[in-house]
């Protein structure tokens, strides 16, 4: 049960100036992180656009602790925006928010919040795509929520993200599943007590089917947030069952991770997006990318051993 570890870790000043000091650690994290600036994720963008793929982008930092940081984290994502409006990628990349960079965290932060992220969604859709609210630990849920119910009133086309490890989740995706909603399900990557979320990797994967056939059934439009090849074979028989066309959902994964399956769906006609994150505060991002999968560790680990 390595993931808990990884989580408390990533939460740790002492393991943050560690872990970025190590030599290979640049290295590893280009794996997952392929940028820092818009200009340098121009030439990622242009690759995978090209080979047939769509992109959410993800500007990454947490640690919002002044409105003027919020603030700054608006501003970057309205610069992605721009720059995406120049290269006429616009309906090619959409954007993934986690609403803590928007001050979420902070003094009024569920009003500081809305403000701060609503001209990204109107900028998203003024150059033809989206904003998908990032879901992080349970606490935030209940505010993500009525700020994603908000800003559909006036863009409907506004996605958030539930997470398959909650109890509250199925609960979450009957409401959700409506005419018009975009929804991306994932397992979820956050330390969270047993007070609140299943905590055996099988518990997960069972309630993440019961949820993807909620979605599915529904009339909104799901997004499956998974590299797990068997729950990408699910997902693909529970829209064939429903009748979904495949223009009717869509999968995704990060950037770095299972490469040739994102050539391998888009090849046969799915829609596939890649998660692509960018940016300096990398380390939140990340340390929760290991804790997700042994297999990433495993790859870190022995980067460290070979490059150290």
């Amino acid at each position: 049960m390595l993931g808990p570890v990884i989580l408390a870790a990533s939460r740790s000043d002492r393991m943050r100036r560690l872990i970025s000091a190590a030599p290979v650690t640049k290295q590893v994290v280009d794996r997952f992180i392929p940028g820092e600036t818009v200009d340098g994720i121009v030439p990622i963008i242009q690759d995978l656009t090209s080979r047939g793929l769509e992109l959410t982008m993800d500007v990454v930092g947490e640690d919002i602790t002044r409105p003027e940081q919020a603030e700054a984290a608006r501003d970057a994502y309205l610069a992605l925006i721009d720059r995406l409006k120049e290269l006429e990628l616009g309906t090619r990349a959409e954007m993934s928010v986690k609403l803590s960079m928007f001050g979420q965290a902070l003094e009024g932060g569920h009003e500081l919040a809305l403000a701060n992220v609503r001209p990204v969604v109107e900028a998203a859709a003024a150059i033809g795509t989206t904003v998908t609210l990032d879901a992080e630990d349970h606490t935030t849920l209940d505010s993500m929520f009525a700020i994603h119910e908000e800003l559909r009133k006036d863009f409907p086309q506004t996605g958030c993200v539930i997470q398959a490890y909650l109890f509250r989740t199925e609960a979450d995706a009957r409401r959700l599943a409506d005419n018009g909603s975009r929804v991306r399900l994932v397992k979820g990557a956050y330390k969270e007590p047993a007070e609140v979320a299943y905590q055996q990797k099988h518990e997960i994967d069972k309630a993440y089917v019961r949820v993807l056939g909620i979605l599915m059934e529904g009339a909104g439009y799901p997004m499956i947030g998974s590299h797990d090849p068997r729950l990408i074979a699910i997902a693909q028989e529970l829209a064939y069952r429903v009748g979904r066309k495949l223009d009717e959902y869509e999968f995704q994964m990060l950037y770095g991770i299972r490469t040739d399956e994102h050539l391998r769906l888009a090849a046969e006609g799915h829609r596939m997006r890649v998660y692509t994150a960018y940016g300096t505060d990398w380390y939140g991002y990340f340390m929760r990318r290991l804790a997700e999968k042994p297999a990433n560790l495993r790859f870190f680990l022995r980067s460290m051993v070979s490059k150290g």
